[in-house]
């Protein structure tokens, strides 16, 4: 007797976006709207980059929407040093909206803590002085892939192997 499996298909990140933005579109909210068209475009524009174009992973669509929040996170910033504040204000919703769609980012205590451990292993594998830094990152950016600002990162690396 053959038995059958019915999966049903997994929702993917993409496809989430694409109904929060029709959900979006039908409750005539403008500022979620017009964010998630413009990420669904720049993910769009990454499958279509290179030689052939391709569906885009979670974890790739993940890169695509982290980017597009740092984008908006730094526009912020411009804007705000500008005097524009209701251009820093829009850029900053954005920016929020953006994380949601993210898994939660580490607190600097759960950074610091992982920070910690790869700096211990790299003194114990011999990485000494200014070489200490290449080899925590090492250690370190994969267990935070997608849980901290690389920013961030690096700047806990520093902090604590100058401590």
């Amino acid at each position: 007797m053959l038995r059958t499996c019915h999966n049903l298909p997994m929702t993917t990140l993409k496809s989430k976006l694409k109904e929060d933005l029709t959900t979006a579109m039908k409750a005539r909210d403008e500022l979620t709207s017009s964010t998630l068209r413009l990420t669904l475009t720049a993910i769009t524009k990454e499958e279509v980059s290179g030689t052939t174009s391709r569906e885009l992973s979670d974890d790739e669509v993940q890169k695509v929407i982290a980017k597009e929040a740092k984008k908006r996170r730094e526009a912020a910033e411009a804007f705000a040093q500008g005097g524009r504040t209701e251009q820093a204000e829009r850029e900053r919703a954005e920016g929020e909206l953006l994380d949601t769609y993210l898994p939660k980012q580490l607190t600097d205590d759960e950074l610091d803590v992982i920070v910690a451990q790869a700096v211990q292993e790299a003194k114990g594998a011999g990485a000494e002085g200014p070489r200490a830094m290449g080899a925590v990152m090492k250690i370190v950016n994969p267990k935070v892939a997608g849980l901290a600002d690389g920013g961030r990162v690096a700047a806990a690396v520093k902090r604590l192997l100058a401590g």
